[in-house]
């Protein structure tokens, strides 16, 4: 069976499940278990802390995971991302002191607090800029007061908790993260393929709408070039001569101005329907 490894708690963990669940397979229901097995699908999954997950799989242990991309890069795990998945993202910054760092190479010769070491040394060498980096767990937004650090690198999200213990960020950004599906580097397992599609699928089908209308023959041209859909959008005739009816799925984002654009355009009858999988 393939063997996958999906968060067992903290903000990646209800969605991976819920994308998983929308790809057709089991998930549990007790949050205490640990594994569960997806017989009809050939597939067991199994409930770990997402810091861990990049080191099962990068060691052979499991085959497929779900874990964040900062968490994957800061293991330095033998894993390598696959697939982009679309939710938990963050941005990882660097902070300190109002008025103290302006940019990056500000930073040599400093220390810098952070859960992530491995993402914060591996950026500073990729720069050639020499500093301590200091490992902390959590909370490393008191290392400067309490003297440990000069600066942090740590996720941001609206700031709030930055400007509330007097903190900027400055310099570019580490890295943007979100939820990602590793494998082990080089290696495709047995049954991913058909696992990977199921997720894809998911994807598409969030991201994507059915779009329907009717529109004259003479105008058709104009319209579906609005709407392209994947391959070719589906154009049938209608039993009321000189219309047509078309079929194409369009990106979910902007699907409304879409409709006013084809509306202007003499569509009329036009239909939003939602896709729950597709495999394209």
């Amino acid at each position: 069976m393939l063997r996958v490894a999906v968060p067992n708690k903290g903000s990646l963990s209800q969605s991976a499940q819920e994308i998983l669940r929308e790809a057709g397979y089991r998930q549990r229901d007790d949050s205490k278990q640990l594994a569960l097995t997806d017989a009809e699908n050939g597939v067991e999954f199994f409930y770990l802390r997402p810091r861990d997950i990049a080191l099962y799989v990068g060691r052979g242990t499991l085959d497929v995971g779900i874990t964040g991309r900062d968490l994957l890069r800061d293991s330095r795990a033998d894993a390598e991302e696959v697939v982009a998945l679309g939710f938990g993202r963050s941005r990882f910054r660097f902070a300190g002191p109002r008025g103290s760092f302006s940019e990056v190479a500000d930073l040599a010769g400093t220390r810098i607090a952070t859960s992530y070491d491995g993402v914060v040394r591996d950026f500073l060498a990729e720069r050639g800029i020499a500093a301590d980096v200091v490992r902390l767990d959590g909370a490393v937004e008191t290392s400067i007061q309490l003297g440990v650090a000069d600066a942090i690198a740590d996720v941001v999200e609206t700031g709030s908790t930055l400007r509330q213990a007097g903190l900027e960020t400055f310099g570019e950004t580490i890295l943007d993260s979100e939820a990602v599906l590793v494998t082990r580097r080089g290696e495709v397992p047995a049954g991913f393929e058909t696992f990977k599609r199921r997720v894809d699928g998911v994807l598409v089908a969030r991201s994507y709408v059915m779009m329907d209308y009717d529109i004259e023959l003479d105008r058709v041209q104009a319209a579906v070039a609005l709407t392209p859909g994947i391959e070719s959008p589906t154009v049938s005739p209608l039993h009321r001569e000189g219309w047509v009816a078309v079929r194409a799925m369009v990106p979910r984002e902007g699907s409304q101005r879409l409709m006013d654009e084809l509306w202007e355009r003499g569509a009329r009858g036009i239909l939003l329907t939602e896709i729950n999988a597709c495999r394209l």
